[in-house]
């Protein structure tokens, strides 16, 4: 399997609807790989969490975690956090979402929704393996213990509130799953920060808001990867025969 390399000197915009913050001007760099996703490139979906189907529009993916590394934070890092944001869910015209004979347009208004909030991940540890975070799709959401790190509650978290077979409490990974009939093709951002901090302090089930708060002024080094993903065949996506 290739690994491509995505590299960012850069920070996260200040002001983006999910409440995510600049990192300090002085911040250094980050280079974030993610096996087998180019920079740019489409997420496979062994580690989404839908997919396209010929029947139904949508299937279950694989939701596993990738196998994600980044190179090793300056002087003075204590922890690591990995946070995966889709900057495009629709902050509008949700109520055509995933609905026969309508459309999400691409002009509709766009949010940030997290899929990925994992903190106090130990100095050091540099890379995770594939699967280390997520195996597949569990009803009702992952539990927080994991063997890295702590894991905060993502937004599938509220994507399911009104499903009662899915309802529940999602935490650490789970992977894109547009509406099918989404004009525009989502971006899906994994960051990595370099923390001053051995811990976060966080507890219970917290979010990735509140990491982002409490991240502020504690972030030695930051990097991205940016991918995509879609599950409509007028964008690309492409349907199992």
């Amino acid at each position: 399997m290739e690994t491509i390399k995505g590299t960012v000197i850069g920070m996260v915009v200040a002001g983006m609807a999910a409440g995510l913050i600049a990192a300090p001007a002085s911040a250094a760099s980050l280079k974030v790989e993610v096996d087998s996703i180019k920079s740019g490139g489409m997420v496979p979906t062994k580690y989404a969490f839908c997919m396209p189907a010929a029947q139904g529009h949508v299937t279950a993916g694989g939701d596993i975690s990738p196998p994600i590394s980044w190179s090793k934070g300056p002087s003075g890092t204590k922890s690591y956090a990995i946070i995966l944001t889709d900057i495009d869910n629709p902050a509008e015209q949700r109520e055509k979402m995933n609905k026969e004979g309508m459309t999400v347009t691409s002009s509709a208004k766009r949010r940030t929704r997290f899929h990925w909030v994992l903190v106090d991940i130990p100095a050091n540890v540099t890379s995770l393996k594939e699967g280390a975070e997520s195996e597949g799709r569990v009803p009702r959401g992952k539990p927080a213990a994991t063997t890295i790190g702590v894991r905060g509650l993502n937004s599938f978290t509220e994507f399911m509130a009104n499903n009662e077979q899915m309802k529940g409490q999602y935490h650490g990974y789970d992977g894109p799953c547009p509406s099918w009939n989404d004009e525009l093709v989502h971006r899906y951002i994994f960051t990595v920060y370099a923390l001053s901090v051995p811990t976060l302090n966080l507890s219970g089930d917290f979010d990735g808001e509140a990491v982002m708060a409490a991240i502020k002024d504690k972030v030695l080094a930051e990097g991205k990867l940016e991918t995509k993903y879609t599950i409509n065949p007028a964008t690309g996506a492409e349907v199992p025969k």
